[in-house]
């Protein structure tokens, strides 16, 4: 996600490389020697933050001693984020699944990006002003896709937390069989009581996402069938990680259009 923003404000006037590719898990990502050069000889390094890259955080603090090293999710007002007992930071990180807020990310990157090129510097702007019309073209459309869904059918269950942004935003209601990490497994009466859940809501469908192992879901999925309900997996949505280089679920614009899709259409 934040290598397709980037690439949106900086254009052909940068070089990027994005650490994690599609289907990658941020949560359990460790850097390869390859990596460590890549970000030493990087002359800014962009991140998420609130420990979304968990087994990272070491070799980021290395590097901020050493060169421009922007946290982006660090920037956003504390009384916006949504908390969690259960995470090391104490809130959810999966920031980017509202577009208010990464619209505010666009504008860091284009200060940052100004501020170490100032040549380029209108440029930068310009393109962060047309990314940002697109993102609101984006946010009408979602709104718009989601009012054909009835309120009481907006139940959103998945292999773990990391949609509550959009649930907030939206007006679902969010449950993950994982926590806000994945290196939070679940157990076996995480699945029993997310399944007496599913049947007493009668939620017709149920999510797998494309950078999380499907087995959980799978197993929820096989509970509530062994209770006599029915419930079908409804896709795979995008959570972690984009869609392939080059598909449309590649950018971030077409993941979110994706997923919502998706989710309407199986929920429906």
């Amino acid at each position: 996600m934040l290598t397709d923003l980037v690439k949106n404000i900086g254009a052909d006037l940068i070089e990027i490389e994005g650490l994690m590719g599609p289907g990658v898990d941020p949560h359990l990502y460790k850097a390869s020697e390859g990596d460590v050069s890549k970000l030493f000889n990087a002359d800014v390094i962009f991140y998420n933050g609130l420990h979304l890259e968990g087994k990272l955080v070491a070799v980021f603090e290395q590097m901020e001693a050493q060169k421009t090293t922007v946290a982006l999710g660090e920037f956003l007002a504390k009384e916006g984020l949504i908390g969690s007992d259960y995470f090391a930071s104490n809130y959810d990180p999966h920031l980017w699944f509202n577009i208010q807020y990464f619209k505010e990310f666009s504008d860091k990157v284009t200060s940052v990006l100004s501020e170490k090129d100032p040549k380029n510097a209108a440029s930068f702007t310009a393109n962060n002003i047309a990314f940002q019309q697109e993102l609101d073209l984006l946010q009408t459309t979602v709104v718009n896709t989601i009012a054909t869904l009835a309120p009481e059918k907006r139940i959103l269950v998945t292999a773990h937390d990391a949609f509550n942004y959009f649930g907030k935003a939206y007006g679902f209601k969010v449950l993950g069989l994982q926590g806000l990490s994945t290196a939070t497994e679940a157990g076996v009466q995480d699945v029993q009581k997310l399944s007496d859940y599913i049947i007493a809501n009668k939620v017709k469908a149920i999510f797998i996402e494309s950078s999380v192992p499907r087995r959980t879901i799978e197993a929820l999925e096989a509970a509530v069938l062994s209770k006599g309900h029915q419930v079908s997996i409804g896709g795979s949505l995008y959570s972690d990680a984009l869609g392939d280089v080059g598909s449309v679920e590649g950018t971030y614009i077409g993941m979110f259009l994706y997923n919502v899709k998706t989710i309407v259409n199986a929920l429906q």
